[in-house]
């Protein structure tokens, strides 16, 4: 049977944020963003292994209190220029620890309120799945075009469309070939990768709650949905 692995890539430096440090250190109820991430994923049952992929410098993930998590979580320091590099780095670090058919589902670091259940859906509706998909939330407001003077050139229709989320969940082997063969430039997700072979990853209703911390703003919000799921400063 296939197991399931979770990898966060979180090599970035959050330069929207302006701070100093990574987004994924920034604090949230009192502890690093990325630990409520890391907590998440190490909580659920069904996933053999959490690893994490951090820049080579990296000099605070050490720092974290991660001992609760010991046989679990695993830091890979092979972080690259983007994402796309660095899920394709650390997969080549994953090479002898897993197999072509295990699942492996890559998580935002700034995604830190994903829900277990949403984690059981993706995996409940995938886990047989000839290519893999990832949890999405369908578009809700109005869509504009822009001009290049920041005016309305027009209205999208919003029918058919979905805001991606993570985890995006497909198999190690799978997953290596569609980042090895695309131009990482355009690549924004792994399910880009995994279309520019032709395929068509499956959707999985997702949540509003499962945000993305991007802008300062969003902390405030994302405390707010932590409270909301029980989770104390």
């Amino acid at each position: 049977m296939s197991d399931c692995i979770a990898l966060i890539p979180a090599a970035g430096s959050g330069t929207r944020m302006g701070d100093v440090r990574p987004k994924q250190y920034l604090q949230l109820l009192g502890r690093p963003m990325l630990l409520h991430t890391a907590e998440r994923l190490c909580a659920h049952a069904r996933l053999r292994a959490v690893y994490v992929a951090l820049s080579p410098q990296d000099r605070l993930f050490s720092s974290l209190q991660t001992s609760r998590f010991a046989g679990k979580l695993h830091p890979l320091y092979c972080g690259g220029e983007s994402r796309a590099h660095t899920v394709r780095n650390a997969l080549e670090e994953l090479r002898p620890l897993v197999s072509d058919a295990d699942w492996i589902l890559v998580h935002d670091a700034a995604r830190p309120c994903l829900a277990p259940e949403l984690l059981d859906r993706l995996i409940d509706e995938l886990e047989q799945d000839e290519v893999g998909g990832l949890l999405a939330v369908p578009v809700a407001d109005t869509l504009k075009r822009a001009d290049g003077a920041q005016r309305v050139a027009g209205t999208v229709s919003r029918d058919g469309y979905w805001q991606a989320q993570t985890p995006q969940m497909f198999r190690y082997a799978l997953l290596q070939h569609a980042l090895a063969a695309a131009d990482l430039a355009t690549v924004t997700d792994e399910a880009s990768a995994v279309e520019a072979l032709g395929l068509s990853p499956g959707l999985v209703s997702g949540s509003t709650a499962n945000i993305k911390v991007t802008f300062p703003q969003d902390f405030a919000l994302a405390e707010a949905i932590l409270r909301m799921q029980g989770v104390q400063e």
